[in-house]
Order: structure tokens, then C-alpha cells, then sequence
């Protein structure tokens, strides 16, 4: 199983729509859980970071293979992701992606993660790097299963 946390929801209907059109390609490859938790309202960076992970931490098991979204993570071309995502699935089951919010992510998730990835050196908007995550997963499969998409 794959599970998607995010920080923030989606608020654009056009990216609820991509985001419905991901899950509903990638259910044919196996479970998809997405999870929004609220960001928090606050100038204070360490105090939104904190309430941040506490609504995250709620979602977490110490089963889940976490994996935090950050600029400092470390960075695949497709084929090796899509390797990566086959390899993490078959020994661990379940892959908790994690994106945080406008003020990051807490460093004790940090710490606590597996993996850092990084899809690129630029800052994305949060919303739309929900749908390039889901976009990238399904990329990852239609490879793992010789099917046409991704060239």
C-alpha cells in the first residue's frame, strides 16, 4: 500500500480533478491512501511545525516506511524511482510519502524518516507537487509493468 501525507489541502478544483484521475489510474496497481492534514495558521514557524506533526503523527505507524518530500532528498530519474518504489513495496508493504507544508517539515519526522527524496532543486507548490508525486507513482508503474506512458 502506498499512503500520501500531505499538509494543506487542495483547493483548485482542476487539482482535485488531477488528483481523483491519479488515484483512479493507480488503483489498478494495488491500494492508495491520501491523507490532508490541516497547515497551521501561524507566523511562527516552530509552532506550525509542531502542530503539523502532531495531526501527521497521528497517521504514522512504525511499520510504514517513511519518506519525507524535501529539497535536501535525494534525487532519481524515473527508472530508478520506479525501482525504488517496487523494491520498498516488496519489503516493507506499506510506503508513507510525506509532504509538508509551507513551513516544511518537523526535524524529528526528518530524523524519524527512511528516505529523503527530492524532486528537484526548485520549490514547488504544495498543491502541485501532490499531483506530481501521484504522477510520478503511476509513472514508477506503468515501468514495472512494461506498459506504454512513460517515454
Amino acid at each position: 500500500m502506498i499512503r500520501i501525507i500531505s499538509v494543506g489541502k487542495l483547493k483548485e478544483e482542476y487539482l482535485k480533478e488531477a488528483q481523483k484521475e491519479y488515484q483512479k489510474r493507480l488503483s489498478k496497481y494495488g491500494k492508495i491512501e491520501y491523507i490532508e492534514v490541516l497547515d497551521e495558521k501561524t507566523e511562527q514557524v516552530g509552532l506550525a511545525l509542531e502542530k503539523e506533526k502532531e495531526r501527521i503523527e497521528k497517521y504514522l505507524s512504525d511499520k510504514d516506511y517513511l519518506i519525507t518530500l524535501e529539497i535536501e532528498g535525494k534525487m532519481y530519474d524515473s527508472l530508478t524511482f520506479s525501482t525504488f518504489l517496487e523494491h520498498s513495496q516488496m519489503t516493507y508493504g506499506t510506503i508513507t510519502f510525506l509532504i509538508g507544508g509551507s513551513c516544511g517539515i518537523h526535524e524529528d519526522l526528518k530524523k524519524r524518516a527512511n528516505e529523503h527524496i527530492s524532486f528537484s532543486k526548485m520549490t514547488f507548490p504544495h498543491q502541485l507537487f501532490k499531483i506530481l508525486l501521484l504522477e510520478q507513482i503511476y509513472r514508477g508503474y506503468k515501468i514495472l509493468h512494461h506498459e506504454s506512458y512513460h517515454k
